[in-house]
């Protein structure tokens, strides 16, 4: 068995199949940890982008259901393994607030955290604006919601765990090995290297935002986009308390949404949201972070940065994850930012479909059919400022209007 890809995915499947006595080679271009599941937030959240009424409009109303549940089993699947792996990432089902910016966003979040409870059994509840200082020391938010199923973790020493696991199994990791292309053959597929070929019975890809030319078919498909965090300097106890008080994973509902969280230890703020820009490592979108922070959290205007750092997650035409199969080659991907728990999930649930094991490998997210390719993209998204600007155009709408109300 050949995997492409040595983030959570990947590792995770290959983990796996070396289990199951499969001779497994994994295949990464660059280090192990230089890709997202080396450089994102840590908030594993397991969420889905489309609403639950967007979900039953196009799936239906049994899938629909199925994905959410799916998230909640995903959730504590990664609880389980941290766990029973012993594995040491820093890791504290803290919950996460969600704010609410407009009388309609917070009733919203109010249905929301129903559905939540009722459907799908997780603690959760609407925050109202008396309230909100008890979980976050700004004035943009008038509402919220909490939900007690969400935490977070240190994304590197995760990775690192995984690496650990997999290089002490019988699979073959081969680090700074691009994978420049692969042909299906009788009984399988050979893959084309840098460093030379293997023929594997089955082939998993799953290089999610970092997929290049060796799959154009693949590559017509995800859209990689930039997702930037900046860590600032280290706070008072006092501030972390007003502002943070209960240390919570956070975001909001704004069209550019904004994700950040306390650091491990309690001392920071890490801020993250997507990125404009689609090369080079430019000085705007790290100012442009500042500011949106800095509108959340007034008393940090020009407070001090240690780190900044990107990574590219992978967005698809139907904006949720998904597994499906092409001749001999399984993949995996199209995590859509929120890949800590989706990642190592579908990498679980892929090798389980390649190893034939249909109650194992059972996921709503397994379609028949890939996502639809993107119009007009090979593989440089070019119309990424573009959509960046609309959607500030129409969060900066949504705040004069709520100005003016």
């Amino acid at each position: 068995m050949a995997v492409v890809g040595g983030g959570y995915t990947g590792l995770s499947a290959a983990h796996e199949l070396a289990r199951a006595g499969k001779h497994v080679q994994l295949f990464d271009r660059q280090a192990l940890g230089l890709a997202a599941s080396g450089r994102n937030g840590g908030m594993a959240s397991g969420s889905i982008r489309p609403g639950r009424k967007d979900l039953v409009r196009r799936f239906g109303q049994e899938r629909a259901q199925a994905i959410l549940l799916e998230g909640k089993a995903a959730r504590e699947d990664l609880w389980r393994f941290l766990r029973d792996e012993s594995i040491e990432c820093d890791f504290s089902l803290s919950g996460a607030f969600s704010g609410a910016m407009t009388a309609d966003q917070a009733d919203e979040l109010r249905r929301q955290a129903d559905f939540l409870h009722q459907n799908l059994g997780i603690e959760a509840y609407p925050v109202e604006r008396a309230d909100v200082p008890k979980f976050i020391g700004t004035d943009l938010y008038i509402g919220g919601l909490v939900r007690k199923d969400i935490g977070g973790l240190q994304p590197a020493k995760l990775l690192a765990a995984m690496v650990h696991l997999v290089s002490s199994s019988t699979a073959v990791i081969h680090e700074n090995t691009a994978v420049i292309g692969s042909t299906s053959e009788a009984g399988g597929v050979r893959i084309q290297t840098r460093r030379g070929e293997v023929f594997a019975r089955k082939l998993l890809v799953c290089t999610d935002g970092y997929t290049d030319g060796f799959d154009p078919w693949l590559r017509r498909r995800l859209v990689p986009v930039r997702s930037r965090i900046i860590a600032t300097e280290p706070l008072d106890r006092e501030v972390m308390d007003r502002l943070m008080p209960p240390r919570m994973m956070y975001g909001d509902l704004r069209k550019l949404s904004y994700y950040y969280r306390p650091s491990h230890d309690g001392s920071r703020i890490l801020f993250g949201g997507r990125d404009g820009t689609t090369e080079g490592d430019s000085a705007a979108p790290i100012a442009h972070l500042q500011s949106e922070l800095a509108r959340l959290f007034p008393e940090l205007a020009g407070i001090g940065l240690t780190h900044s750092w990107f990574g590219f997650v992978a967005m698809n035409r139907d904006m949720i994850p998904r597994m499906f199969t092409r001749g001999n080659t399984v993949y995996a991907t199209g995590y859509c930012g929120s890949g800590v728990v989706w990642a190592r999930w579908l990498g679980k649930k892929a090798a389980f479909k390649i190893l034939g094991d249909g109650e194992q490998s059972r996921s709503a997210f397994d379609f028949d059919a890939a996502p639809r390719a993107v119009p007009f993209f090979n593989g440089k998204p070019w119309f990424i400022p573009i959509v960046y600007s609309m959607y500030a155009r129409h969060d900066r709408k949504m705040l004069l209007r709520r100005l003016k109300g």
